[in-house]
């Protein structure tokens, strides 16, 4: 057990530095381990400003996962509009959102019983 939370704390670190590389914004961590029945024990969301930018961090995050941890995503939804991509590494699920797809969904809230913890990268 202690080596799958070394390797999630690991997944996590790798994907904040994939968005933070490409400046992606509002980065959460929402810690569902807690909660029954939920698909994941974490979720990592963030903002970017453009269909581009969504797209620079969707790839960002899955080159430097892939180069650093040898890991892909399990799918990758959502990146034909570029709105909302859902990156999905099993245990670790990253919603890449724009700012007005975000406001509307609000999964922040969806999720209210998780543990949320703001990522100000260095």
């Amino acid at each position: 057990m202690t080596k799958t939370q070394a390797s999630t704390d690991q997944l996590i670190a790798t994907i904040i530095q994939g968005i933070d590389d490409v400046k992606g914004e509002d980065i959460q961590l929402l810690d569902l381990r807690e909660i029954d029945n939920t698909v994941c024990d974490y979720f990592v969301i963030c903002t970017g400003s453009s269909n581009t930018q969504v797209n620079a961090i969707s790839g960002s995050v899955q080159k430097i996962v892939s180069k650093e941890l040898k890991d892909k995503p399990f799918n990758v939804e959502g990146q034909g509009n570029s709105e909302w991509v859902l990156m999905d590494y099993v245990n670790v699920v990253v919603h890449i959102f724009q700012k007005h797809v975000r406001d509307y969904y609000d999964i922040e809230s969806l999720w209210g019983d998780a543990k949320i913890t703001e990522i100000n990268p260095a």
